[in-house]
């Protein structure tokens, strides 16, 4: 399968932001991507830094006017298109949702972001209500994509029932960068350590990772902090964590990356690990914590 994808920084104007996004994808296509994947929340800045209602009306309906303009790109290039949205449900309730669009330009499924995080500079609870759809992949005429997004990331129970459920890859639009205020030795920790553990996804479920990143700096409109410094570093990895392609810290990238997707299938051979799963012991996985006896 070529996989293309976007590492692009956002500006406050929407209206450019699609437009970049909507010749990225043109260009993709025509260099012989199959599988476009864009950032998260990729039509405009990335508006949780701060806690605001006018913010709410960057949302919009699901179908809408950004899964029609990218069903349109689907079906004009014959490709098959995952979009990250502020999804508007209905009045006060709001999903980070994505769109994964076929090559009919039909929507082929959607996934709605499960973990919402709420940190310095990423109020998502104030924005998002949780995922209700669950941790399922998405069939499209590519195979089957195991779809979250960002925070989504940290947590391997997700990336396991996808894998459960027959996905075939896992992709990851994402938003995260650093913060101001931290050392370089620190944000390089957290850098490392956010592609570490999707590598690990990849290794414990024998499958292939994609996270696309957004990049550059967006200012904190309330002036508390100095504002997030997107760390890009997009990257693809195979079912042996091996990278296929990391992109730049601080530029944008148009990249298509082509992987074997039969060599998922070989590297379970090797390494049996859903065979040798202990799922009759697993049951205090369903737990918060699980405290010592007395």
């Amino acid at each position: 399968m070529k996989i293309g994808f976007l590492q692009q920084h956002n500006t406050a104007d929407t209206r450019d932001n699609i437009l970049r996004l909507a010749e990225g994808v043109a260009d993709l296509a025509r260099r012989g991507a199959e599988l476009i994947v864009l950032q998260e929340l990729h039509n405009s800045l990335y508006f949780c830094q701060v806690e605001s209602v006018d913010n709410f009306d960057l949302a919009e309906p699901i179908p809408g006017p950004s899964t029609n303009m990218f069903g349109e790109l689907a079906r004009e290039y014959g490709v098959v298109i995952v979009t990250s949205l502020f999804e508007r449900r209905a009045p006060g309730l709001y999903h980070n949702t994505a769109v994964v669009i076929e090559r009919d330009g039909t929507i082929a499924g959607k996934y709605r972001k499960m973990h919402i995080p709420d940190d310095p500079a990423y109020y998502e609870k104030f924005y998002f209500t949780p995922g209700d759809l669950g941790f399922k992949p998405v069939e499209t005429s590519l195979g089957r994509l195991g779809v979250m997004v960002c925070w989504d990331q940290w947590y391997p129970e997700a990336a396991r029932l996808m894998a459960l459920q027959g996905a075939e890859i896992l992709i990851y639009p994402t938003a995260i960068g650093y913060e101001s205020s931290d050392a370089p030795e620190e944000q390089q920790r957290q850098r490392r350590a956010w592609q570490t553990v999707q590598r690990g996804h990849a290794v414990a479920n024998g499958l292939p990772v994609v996270a696309v990143n957004r990049v550059g700096h967006e200012p904190d409109p309330s002036g508390h902090t100095g504002g997030i410094q997107f760390w890009g570093t997009s990257f693809v990895a195979g079912p042996q964590g091996e990278i296929f392609y990391e992109a730049s810290e601080n530029e944008e990238e148009s990249i298509v990356v082509d992987i074997d997707m039969r060599h998922s299938e070989q590297v379970r051979r090797w390494w049996p690990f859903l065979r040798d799963r202990r799922i009759d012991e697993y049951g205090g996985i369903t737990r918060r914590f699980i405290d010592a006896p007395l």
